[in-house]
């Protein structure tokens, strides 16, 4: 199923986001247990988050059944202002009754492949040797069209086999890690989130325009079995078609 819907202002839509984590947390656990959920960085989800640490999702939602995994990393220390661990700790995680061990960050301590490898190994040990097939993960929308760290033109666009992948952003200066595109794909809901009038013209290119995944990754982004919803502003919604905004 594919879905775009659309709300008044960011406020409204990470009311929207923030109901649809505890929808999918409730049916989850009542499915099989415990809730497998990838959060993503930026500052969309920041609002989402902060909500779920609020009164009523912090006492409703089953936490000692939440497992959290992050869909990218940037490689700096997990106190850096930078690490989207970091963002999510503070406001979301140090509020809810989540037990530390629930929860799975990218740790990077010096080498990008090497934490990429621990985290692949640490998904194995989670998921078995299928491929992990998340409940529900949370993606932003870069105005380069990235998503993840799966950035134009960068190697990691290609993978095939591998759940966890290096990558370095040469316009940043920056080496990455991030959840790979078949990994992502596998999740059976995946939210695209994006706010504002900046996200326009490339959620338009990216929905509506022609394929070219190399230069719009986010065009990678196709459930195999799952879910996908894009939850947007009417600003970051105002270049689409009347039958985009509304399937």
């Amino acid at each position: 199923m594919f879905s775009v819907k659309t709300y008044p202002n960011v406020e409204v839509l990470s009311a929207a986001a923030a109901e649809l984590f505890a929808e999918k947390a409730y049916q989850a656990v009542e499915k099989q247990g415990c809730f497998h959920v990838v959060l993503a960085g930026g500052e969309t989800p920041r609002l989402m988050y902060e909500l779920l640490a609020a009164p009523p999702y912090c006492h409703t939602i089953p936490w000692e059944k939440v497992h959290v995994y992050w869909g990218d990393e940037r490689c700096v220390p997990a106190d850096n202002n930078g690490s989207n661990q970091l963002m999510v700790r503070q406001s979301l995680l140090d509020h809810v009754a989540i037990p530390p061990a629930n929860i799975h960050p990218i740790i990077y301590e010096g080498s990008p492949s090497i934490a990429a490898a621990e985290y692949e190994k640490l998904l194995q040990a989670t998921f078995g040797v299928k491929t992990p097939k998340f409940d529900l993960v949370f993606l932003g929308l870069g105005d380069d069209g990235h998503t993840a760290s799966l950035f134009p033109g960068t190697d990691v666009l290609s993978i095939q086999e591998r759940w966890v992948s290096p990558v370095y952003v040469a316009a940043q200066k920056l080496h990455r890690v991030t959840l790979t595109a078949p990994l992502i794909n596998e999740a059976s809901t995946i939210v695209f989130l994006a706010a504002g009038s900046t996200k326009a013209h490339v959620i338009q290119a990216v929905i509506e325009g022609p394929k070219d995944s190399t230069r719009l990754p986010a065009q990678l982004i196709q459930p195999v079995h799952g879910e996908l919803y894009w939850l947007l502003d009417h600003e970051a919604a105002a270049l689409l078609t009347i039958e985009a905004k509304y399937l």
